[in-house]
């Protein structure tokens, strides 16, 4: 049995998202999908692409939410419908014990999510953590730190949103 985990930009362009989508199931071909576990917080671009992936190669998929609040919240109506149907297909669904998603809710996630993992899949970018702590950079560096695999996945010619255009779906 494998558990892979995921962390990722939640910013993808569409078509980086295509790529990655596609990058993602070439990743887990090399898992027989009666012995593979994904787990993921399922938040919205490579969280919630990795969880569909996971499901489509026939894995079973581990859902960690931050917060009892989280779907109430955070899910913006865009996502609403992914993140509902990955919640509905999931094996099991840990809420972890936090009345609202903060960044300590968050944290707490990113630790369950390591903890259960035997791998890493990071859909990064290679950008430095920011010091704010929770983000795909920190996951990464808490993950080699524990020893755990860390496979980083970021096609050619990938990309990320820019602030202006993340500011404009809000």
């Amino acid at each position: 049995m494998t558990t892979i985990a995921v962390t990722g930009h939640m910013d993808l362009t569409a078509a980086t998202a295509d790529s990655v989508r596609a990058a993602l199931r070439q990743f887990l071909d090399a898992y027989p999908a009666e012995s593979l576990t994904g787990i993921s917080c399922i938040a919205r671009g490579s969280d919630s692409l990795f969880a569909d992936a996971i499901l489509q190669s026939g894995g079973r998929l581990v859902v960690v939410l931050p917060s009892r609040d989280y779907r109430e919240t955070k899910v913006k109506p865009d996502h609403a419908d992914l993140f509902d149907r990955l919640v509905a297909a999931a094996y099991e669904v840990l809420v972890m014990p936090y009345d609202s998603a903060n960044r300590e809710a968050y944290e707490a996630a990113n630790r369950q999510v390591l903890a259960r993992a035997d791998r890493l899949v990071a859909v990064w970018d290679g950008t430095p953590p920011s010091g704010k702590g929770g983000g795909t950079a920190d996951v990464v560096v808490e993950a080699r730190e524990k020893g755990l695999p860390v496979d980083v996945v970021w096609p050619a010619g990938a990309s990320r949103e820019s602030k202006k255009d993340c500011e404009r779906q809000r």
